[in-house]
């Protein structure tokens, strides 16, 4: 077998066998196949795309490249939720101990942002001492012992998937679905998933900017979890606004701090009780989504969530003084609100702005390796569709820097607009596959 004759069958639209798709991955991961073949061959498939066989066959080789968990031995269900990215997604820190109260142990592998999309190790990093690098024996024994982990993916696991999406990155070939949906179920399957609720984010702030793009994504994952003997649950997401009021490392902590207090904003607070009402109906807790809703909302109401949001950050070696008292994380220096120029209703948010506003003021990343400033960001009062009046905050930067404050305002201008019309306020949810 001969990378350069797949290269080809793929270049003419031919349908690769297991054997071919398994020989090229592997060839790939030990570095007897280039990257100028590597490239050759991604840039086929994203012209040319993949079957879900073909796209099933991808993710299992890219799996199977490295270590697979048999989480089978610590829980009864592996659980696991992926968000594709998403600007102000803080939905893992709040769902993980509101899923883990009503009785299923929870072990989620995250990883940090990359652009306009936040990451949640990043978020949880805002803890003092809390640590993203457990080894997989840390991470089974605490898995075991404490039910809840939220830590960073073992460099073992799947490390095809680490070579290839570097690769894509610099060859033009990241839009590809199938290539997409590989790489994040490759992951899923590799830290031991059975049971996954993807959370497939469209709009102005997602990678999936239409509808019918995300819901092609959002099949193809959950096609590809049924072929490789899974199950998975897809929701479509907006994110044409920010997701929750706060963009921004440590002030998203806080804001999920206040959710599992029962005092978070009420879109996030809505997104968080549907994405962990489907985790209980895969974990075999709840039936429908109506019963999974309301179990997830006792755990708020009694209390059983924060702690055990707290039991995580205390395993994982972070100082629970400083999520007891939100106040002692970090705080930028300086802090200015934007306030409304005129009356009306607030008629466009721009996800995609505010986030890449919120990396200029050094809460993301614009390249790999970036440093992070866990203080910096933005909150936005309202949503769209909501009234204001002129003189009231309509957004307020956080940073610690004038110069990219100057900028980021200037760049917020630009990325919101009010009218003198009431426009219908954006959906939360445009549908859920995989029932």
């Amino acid at each position: 077998m001969r990378a350069v004759d797949i290269i080809i069958k793929k270049r003419d639209k031919l349908e690769l066998t297991k054997e071919e798709i398994e020989f090229f991955i592997s060839g790939y991961t030990k570095g007897d196949i280039p990257d100028y073949q590597a490239a050759a061959w991604a840039m086929a498939v994203l012209l040319n795309g993949m079957t879900p066989r073909e796209t099933t066959d991808l993710t299992l080789a890219m799996a199977h490249s490295g270590d697979v968990l048999d989480l089978s031995g610590v829980v009864d269900i592996a659980l696991d939720k992926h968000s594709t990215g998403g600007v102000g997604d803080k939905t893992t820190l709040a769902v993980l101990p509101m899923v883990v109260a009503a009785g299923l142990p929870v072990g989620k592998m995250s990883g940090r942002g990359l652009g306009f999309s936040g990451g949640t190790l990043d978020k949880m990093e805002s803890i003092p001492g809390y640590r993203t690098d457990l080894t997989t024996e840390e991470f089974l024994e605490q898995l075991r012992t404490v039910g809840i982990v939220l830590t960073g993916q073992s460099a073992d696991l799947a490390p095809a998937d680490g070579k290839l999406y570097a690769l894509r990155d610099v060859t033009g070939t990241v839009p590809s679905i199938p290539l997409i949906a590989s790489s994040i179920m490759s992951k899923k399957l590799a830290a031991g998933a059975q049971g996954i609720v993807l959370d497939v984010k469209v709009g102005r702030g997602a990678f999936m900017q239409t509808l019918d793009d995300a819901r092609e994504l959002a099949q193809l994952m959950v096609d590809i979890a049924r072929l490789a003997g899974r199950r998975a649950i897809a929701l479509l997401s907006d994110m044409n606004q920010p997701l929750g009021y706060a963009v921004g490392n440590a002030l998203e902590v806080k804001e999920a701090i206040d959710t599992l207090h029962g005092h978070g904003p009420a879109d996030f607070y809505e997104h968080c009780l549907k994405v962990a009402a489907y985790m209980l109906i895969l974990g075999g807790k709840a039936k429908t989504e109506e019963e999974g809703r309301a179990i997830a909302a006792h755990t708020i109401s009694d209390g059983s969530a924060w702690e055990k949001f707290r039991a995580l950050v205390q395993a994982q070696g972070g100082d629970v003084a400083y999520v007891d008292e939100p106040e002692r994380l970090p705080r930028a220096s300086l802090v200015e609100s934007m306030l409304a120029p005129k009356s009306g209703y607030v008629a466009r948010i721009d996800a995609r702005e505010v986030g890449e506003t919120a990396v200029i003021l050094g809460a993301g990343r614009e390249k790999k390796g970036d440093p992070i400033d866990h203080a910096v960001g933005i909150v936005v009062h309202k949503k769209v569709g909501e009234p204001i009046e002129e003189g009231e905050p309509l957004l307020t930067i956080h940073a610690n820097d004038e110069a990219r404050l100057n900028e980021a305002e200037e760049r917020l201008w630009g990325a919101v607009e009010i009218s003198p019309e009431k426009p219908e306020p954006l959906p939360h949810f445009y549908g859920v596959i995989g029932l």
